[in-house]
């Protein structure tokens, strides 16, 4: 680990890419040593690039974790498979993570519907790589749920296809292979100083990173549809004398029906939200946290261009 700017001689961008529900935020996290990019078990996570500070053997590597690449009908989604391949175009390195576990229940011919959607989203990636002539560091995830010798067949395929550089198997969850990863990113970076100082984890705004960490404690908690017709956006932040802060955050959902699935009977929906957003902003700030949520119908939220812009998405994707 580098601890100062003079141990660093190697400094750039990488991208991870692939199909939502990859574990590319876990990845993300696990690379940087800290949280720095929510994680939920539903796909479609990640709305937007988040750069996560790592560093190994010298270098320092800007991880960007892109959202996932899918088929993409509405603008949301239209805008968040653009900010992925941008990611990666802007990229020194991109890494393209493979959920193995979903290819080899394809294989094996057992297959849940999310694993064969995972598989074709991850073949349209490849497809689009095969056509931009780049090559990119293939990691195959969830080496931990399945016996290794099942991935041999698929190394090969994989291997076939003509667009990796390297191969590496890793388990994002427990951090199996993830060091032998981090070391060919970091050969892989150009020379140069750092580009953040070398104890900043993120460049991600604190009060986007909060309303994103209430995100996934909505996402954890609601089921279905309605996580995906939600948003969370800052809305004031107030920092006292005795080190306290005030947050406060809307939830913003496109009806009616949705915001009394938020607020659950008599608030305990939104109450028990709240309380595991402040625990958890509690300790990432080391600080008291007060946090305020109002939940809010905009039945036109997805279609607004300032709803893309506190983001970082291009709006006309």
């Amino acid at each position: 680990m580098s601890d100062t700017a003079t141990d660093i001689t190697r400094a750039g961008f990488a991208a991870i890419i692939g199909a939502p529900n990859a574990g590319k935020s876990t990845l993300t996290n696990a690379m940087v040593g800290t949280k720095v990019a929510i994680v939920t078990h539903k796909v479609q996570t990640t709305r937007f690039p988040v750069r996560g500070i790592a560093h190994a053997d010298g270098a320092q590597i800007v991880i960007v974790d892109t959202p996932g690449i899918f088929g993409a009908k509405k603008r949301l989604d239209r805008a968040m498979v653009r900010a992925a391949w941008t990611g990666a175009e802007d990229a020194d390195a991109v890494v393209h993570l493979i959920d193995a576990a979903a290819w080899i229940a394809v294989e094996s011919g057992k297959p849940t519907a999310a694993q064969k959607k995972s598989v074709q989203d991850d073949r349209a990636v490849i497809e689009t790589l095969k056509k931009s002539g780049r090559k990119v560091m293939l990691a195959l995830n969830k080496i931990d749920l399945f016996a290794h010798d099942q991935i041999l067949p698929l190394m090969a395929q994989f291997d076939e296809a003509g667009v990796y550089s390297q191969i590496f198997m890793i388990s994002a969850e427990n951090g199996d292979g993830v060091d032998q990863l981090m070391s060919a990113l970091a050969a892989s970076m150009p020379e140069g100083g750092p580009l953040y100082p070398p104890e900043q984890s993120a460049d991600i705004p604190m009060q986007l990173l909060a309303a994103e960490i209430t995100r996934e404690k909505l996402m954890l908690r609601l089921h279905e549809e309605l996580p995906y017709h939600l948003t969370v956006q800052p809305e004031a932040w107030e920092n006292f004398q005795n080190g306290d802060v005030k947050i406060q955050q809307a939830v913003i959902v496109g009806r009616e029906t949705h915001k009394s699935m938020v607020l659950g009977k008599n608030g305990q929906t939104i109450k028990a939200v709240s309380k595991a957003a402040r625990q958890e902003l509690s300790e990432l700030l080391g600080r008291r946290v007060h946090l305020f949520l109002f939940v809010k119908v905009d039945e036109k939220w997805q279609e607004r261009r300032e709803s893309y812009s506190t983001l970082g998405l291009e709006f006309d994707a």
